[in-house]
């Protein structure tokens, strides 16, 4: 397995990516909606200038596929209502929106090791590489994802009809339930940044990795509030206005602990 704690420089596109453990700094609030929720967030990511590449010169997951960006694998489902939602949504998708159209839920997803207790169920991958879902560039109904274009189509937001995994990146959220010393208990949501490891063993093998590049990071506003829908999904909506709050507080008397993939110079 290759180590990417600094990755070689793959093309002369790519920046060497910067190390995975670094100093961050974090907030801890309790939800505004639900005394019984605490929010802890990485600000250090949050008020990145990170930004999504994808038919931006991002230089994809796979160095021979590039214009997969991350789409290069099928995308694992949550759970079972995670499943349905994109189901009804392909029911919309046709030959002329869809080049890899298929009809039938077991024809475009695949479980991986269906021994299992818990088989893993997600998008399939075409016979020539990439998630069934994204559509060549050169397609005529559309490059891209073809459950994105429909959302962009029907004017709602592309979380309404794609896998959680897809809308949620590059933010990873895990929440458990912690007991506290006086015998009471909080639902804690943890949001950071989906780095290399998020993927499991398998993400150190990337070829490259959006969230730890520079060329990734050269939006001019903040992570925070280009995903606000998305963060509001994740955390509710109350939550994710007095995060914004704080983000925008912290960000005007300076970034203790930047992230050093937008340091310059």
């Amino acid at each position: 397995m290759r180590n990417h704690t600094e990755v070689d420089n793959l093309d002369d596109r790519r920046s060497p990516e910067v190390t995975l453990d670094f100093p961050r700094e974090w907030v801890e609030f309790t939800d505004p909606a639900n005394t019984d929720h605490l929010i802890r967030a990485d600000l250090t990511w949050l008020l990145s200038a990170w930004t999504c590449l994808f038919s931006r010169g991002c230089p994809g997951i796979l160095r021979d596929r590039p214009a997969d960006g991350c789409c290069s694998h099928g995308a694992y489902f949550t759970d079972a209502a995670d499943e349905k939602r994109v189901r009804g949504a392909v029911r919309g998708l046709t030959r002329a929106t869809w080049q890899r159209y298929r009809r039938g839920f077991a024809n475009y997803t695949q479980v991986d090791d269906p021994g299992d207790e818990a088989p893993a169920r997600r998008t399939a991958t075409s016979h020539d590489g990439p998630c069934v879902f994204l559509n060549d560039a050169d397609f005529p109904g559309g490059g891209g994802c073809a459950l994105h274009a429909k959302a962009v189509r029907d004017g709602v937001h592309p979380m309404v009809y794609k896998p959680d995994v897809c809308w949620q990146l590059p933010i990873r959220r895990d929440q458990e339930w912690t007991r506290r010393p006086d015998g009471t208990s909080v639902l804690v949501s943890t949001i950071g940044e989906f780095d290399r490891r998020g993927w499991g063993a398998g993400g150190h093998d990337l070829d490259w990795w959006c969230t730890s590049s520079p060329d990734a990071h050269v939006a001019d506003g903040h992570v925070y509030q280009e995903y606000g829908p998305e963060l509001s999904a994740l955390v509710g909506k109350a939550a994710y206005d007095r995060l914004a709050e704080l983000c925008a507080a912290r960000a005007a008397i300076g970034l203790i602990a930047p992230h050093p993939a937008g340091r310059s110079g």
